[in-house]
């Protein structure tokens, strides 16, 4: 594994993290939906095969993203113990804070910068570290499985 192939393996809870928001959204606009839809009156009767209707259709809906979304989130929480497990095996205290910040917390650069009191070309030396040193973590896995 090279440190781009442990930067991916880290990112993939940021990218889990935004598709579990992206379906939290879609359920907050199929509610909208559903509680937008009315019920047309005329004085025509309807065969009663006409089909479902929207806000039932929007229901199905709803609660199937919600499943997903479950689904989603029981994957983020493992995902996320792997990574502590990784960043855990990484020695200096240092470097397990920026990857902590950075693949668990999901904050910019400039936040771990701030925090940590470094430059940003510091962070991002620390980074090149880390991930360095997670990476040879990660082979001393592989080789053991």
């Amino acid at each position: 594994m090279s440190t781009t192939a442990v930067k991916k393996y880290l990112s993939q809870a940021r990218y889990l993290d935004m598709r579990i928001t992206s379906k939290i959204q879609q359920i907050t606009s199929l509610n909208d939906l559903a509680t937008k839809c009315t019920a047309t009156l005329t004085g025509m009767p309807r065969t009663p095969s006409h089909g479902t209707s929207t806000m039932a259709d929007a229901i199905v809906k709803i609660v199937d993203l919600q499943t997903e979304i479950n689904g989603d989130i029981e994957k983020l929480v493992d995902l996320k113990k792997e990574i502590t497990g990784v960043i855990k095996s990484v020695s200096n205290p240092e470097y397990q804070t920026i990857l902590e910040k950075r693949y668990l917390c999901f904050l910019s650069w400039e936040q771990i910068s701030v925090d940590m009191n470094y430059s940003m070309q510091y962070t991002f030396r620390m980074h090149d570290r880390a991930l360095v040193e997670a990476d040879a973590s990660l082979k001393v896995e592989s080789q053991v499985d």
